[in-house]
C-alpha cells in the first residue's frame, strides 16, 4: 500500500469513527435543548462563536501557511526543530490572548450574529458564550499541533482525538437529560443549566487538545518554550497569512450577515441550530472522504510544489480530483435520496425532518464542487499563492452576503433557512469555476477537460442511482413510515437508502467498464476490517 493510501486510510478510519460518535452527540444534544426553539438557537450561536475563531486560525493561517512552511524547514539541519518551538510558543501566546479578549467581548459577539433575537434569548446565549469563547485556545492548540504532526506525516492523532471529545460530550449531555430533562423554553434555563450544558462542550475541546500532546515523539519532535522570535520568519509568514486572515474575515462577515437573517426565524421556525445540523449531515461524507483522501495529498502536494515539479503537481491534482470524485458524487446522490429520514436524526419529530430536509438538500447543491475546490484551493497554497484565494473567496462571500440578504427580503420564515443555503450553494459553484480558470492559468493547464468528463460520468451514473434510492424510501413508507418514527430509526432508514443507491452506482460503473472504479474500490476496500 502506497503512503497516501495509508494515511488516506488512516484518517478516513478516524474520520468514520469518529463522525459516527458525532452523530450520537448530536441526537444527545438535540434530545436536550431541541432542533427548532429559543433555547437551541442560542446555544447554536454562543457554541458557533469559538468555532468562528478556531476556522480563521485553521483554514486560514494553519492549512494555508504553516504546512508549507513547515515542509521547507524539515530540511534545515536540524529537522525543522526550532523552527517549530518558535512556531508553538508564538501561536500559543497569540492563542491565549484570543481567548482572552473575546470571553471579555461575549455579549457583544453574540449581538454581532443575532441581532433579531428576543432580550431573554440574548441574555441566553450571552451566559453560553461566556463558558464557549474560551474553547477558542484549545480549538487553535489542536488545530496547531495537529497541521504541524500532519507536516510530519503522523496523520492519525489529528483525525482521531475529535473521538475523545464526542465521548466527553455524549457523557455530558446524557448527564444533563438526566438532572433536568429536555430543555427548548429559552425562559427555563438556570445557571447550574448552562454550566453543565456548555461547561461540557468546552471540556470535550479541552480533552481533544490534550491527547494531541501524547503524539510527539512518534513524529520526533523535542518541543520547548522559544520566545526568541527572530528566527521564525516572521515576515514570510504574515506577508503569506495577510491575505488568508482577509480572505477568513470575509467570510466570516458573511457568516454574519446569514446569522442575522436567520436570527429573525428563531422561535417556530428552522433557522440557527437547524442549519447547523444540516450543515452537519451535509459534512459528513466530505469530512471522511475529502479529508481523508485530500489530507495526504496535500501533503506530497506541497512538497512536489516546493521543489518546483510542476507535472507532479499537475498529476497530483487530477488523481485527487478523480478520487474524491468518484465517492462523493454516489455520497451527494445517497444524501439527496435520503434527506427526510437523514434529517430526523436531528429533529424530535417527522415534522420537523420534513421542515429541515429542504435545508440539507440546498447545501448539497455544491457539495461536488467544494471537493473539487478543497484540491484547488490548497493547490495555491502549496506554492504559498495566498492572494489568488483571497481574490476568489470574496467574490464567494460578496455572493453569499447578496443571496442571504436576498433570502431575507423575499421568503416567508419557514423556507428562510433553505433559501439561504441555497444561495450559498450557488455563490459557491461560482467560486469554483472561477478558482479552477485561475489555477489553470497559473499552471499552464491542469487537465480539467479530462477530470470534468470524469465526473459527468459519475453524475450520469449518479442519476438512475438517487431514483433507486428514492424509490426505497417510498418503499419504506416515506412520510409515513417507521424510518422517521425516532433518530435511530432515521439513522438506519437512511444508511439502507445509501447503500441501494452505492450498489446501483457502482453497478452501472461496472457496466460501462469505468476505469476509475477498479482504483477507488481498492481504495474503498482498505477501510474494511483485515481478517
Amino acid at each position: 500500500m502506497s503512503s497516501i493510501g495509508r494515511a488516506s486510510v488512516l484518517i478516513g478510519a478516524g474520520t468514520i469513527v469518529s463522525r459516527v460518535i458525532g452523530l450520537v452527540r448530536g441526537i444527545v444534544l438535540v434530545a436536550a435543548i431541541g432542533t427548532i426553539g429559543g433555547a437551541g438557537d442560542a446555544f447554536a450561536v454562543a457554541n458557533q462563536l469559538p468555532n468562528n475563531i478556531y476556522a480563521i486560525i485553521s483554514t486560514g493561517l494553519l492549512t494555508a501557511v504553516v504546512v508549507p512552511q513547515i515542509v521547507k524547514a524539515a530540511a534545515h539541519a536540524d529537522g525543522g526543530q526550532a523552527f517549530i518551538s518558535k512556531l508553538f510558543t508564538l501561536g500559543t501566546v497569540g492563542l491565549i490572548a484570543a481567548a482572552v479578549l473575546a470571553t471579555i467581548a461575549a455579549p457583544l459577539l453574540v449581538q454581532v450574529y443575532a441581532s433579531e433575537f428576543t432580550d431573554a434569548q440574548l441574555a441566553l446565549s450571552t451566559a453560553f458564550a461566556y463558558w464557549c469563547l474560551p474553547q477558542i485556545f484549545f480549538y487553535g492548540l489542536y488545530a496547531l499541533l495537529g497541521e504541524i504532526l500532519n507536516a510530519r506525516r503522523v496523520f492519525g492523532p489529528y483525525t482521531w482525538a475529535p473521538i475523545v471529545n464526542n465521548v466527553v460530550s455524549i457523557a455530558g449531555f446524557g448527564a444533563f437529560i438526566a438532572l433536568f430533562g429536555p430543555q427548548a423554553e429559552v425562559e427555563a434555563w438556570t445557571p447550574t443549566m448552562i454550566a453543565v450544558l456548555a461547561g461540557t462542550a468546552t471540556a470535550g475541546i479541552v480533552v481533544q487538545a490534550a491527547v494531541l500532546m501524547f503524539f510527539w515523539r512518534r513524529a520526533g519532535l523535542a518541543l520547548r518554550p522559544d520566545f526568541r522570535w527572530k528566527g521564525v520568519g516572521l515576515r514570510d509568514i504574515s506577508r503569506l497569512a495577510g491575505w488568508t486572515f482577509l480572505m477568513v474575515v470575509a467570510g466570516q462577515l458573511a457568516g454574519i450577515v446569514q446569522s442575522n437573517v436567520l436570527s429573525s426565524a428563531s422561535g417556530e421556525d428552522p433557522a440557527m441550530f437547524a442549519s447547523q445540523n444540516a450543515w452537519l449531515l451535509f459534512m459528513l461524507p466530505y469530512s471522511i472522504i475529502v479529508l481523508s483522501i485530500g489530507t495526504p495529498y496535500f501533503t506530497q502536494l506541497s512538497e512536489h510544489a516546493s521543489a518546483g515539479r510542476d507535472d507532479d503537481v499537475r498529476t497530483d491534482i487530477s488523481r485527487s480530483i478523480r478520487t474524491l470524485g468518484f465517492f462523493i458524487v454516489a455520497s451527494t446522490a445517497a444524501l439527496a435520496a435520503a434527506a427526510v429520514p437523514a434529517s430526523r436524526i436531528f429533529t424530535r419529530s417527522a415534522d420537523e425532518a420534513a421542515a429541515v430536509a429542504p435545508v440539507l438538500l440546498c447545501f448539497l447543491v455544491c457539495l461536488v464542487p467544494l471537493a473539487v475546490l478543497f484540491v484547488v484551493q490548497r493547490t495555491f497554497y502549496a506554492y504559498n499563492d495566498t492572494r489568488t484565494p483571497f481574490s476568489f473567496t470574496v467574490l464567494q462571500c460578496a455572493l453569499v452576503v447578496a443571496g442571504a440578504l436576498l433570502a431575507g427580503a423575499v421568503l416567508p420564515r419557514g423556507e428562510l433557512a433553505a433559501g439561504v443555503a441555497l444561495t450559498q450553494s450557488i455563490a459557491s459553484v461560482i467560486q469554483v469555476v472561477v478558482a479552477t480558470v485561475l489555477l489553470h492559468r497559473r499552471l499552464g493547464g491542469i487537465g480539467a477537460a479530462s477530470w470534468l468528463l470524469t465526473l459527468g460520468k459519475f453524475a450520469v451514473a449518479a442519476l438512475p442511482s438517487a431514483a433507486a434510492g428514492w424509490g426505497v424510501w417510498m418503499l419504506l413508507g416515506a412520510d409515513a413510515g417507521w424510518t422517521l418514527s425516532n433518530p435511530l430509526a432515521g439513522a438506519l432508514g437512511a444508511g439502507i437508502i445509501g447503500v441501494v443507491v452505492l450498489a446501483v452506482y457502482v453497478g452501472i460503473l461496472a457496466l460501462f467498464r469505468t476505469p476509475e472504479l477498479a482504483p477507488a474500490l481498492a481504495l474503498g476496500r482498505r477501510f474494511l476490517p483485515k481478517r
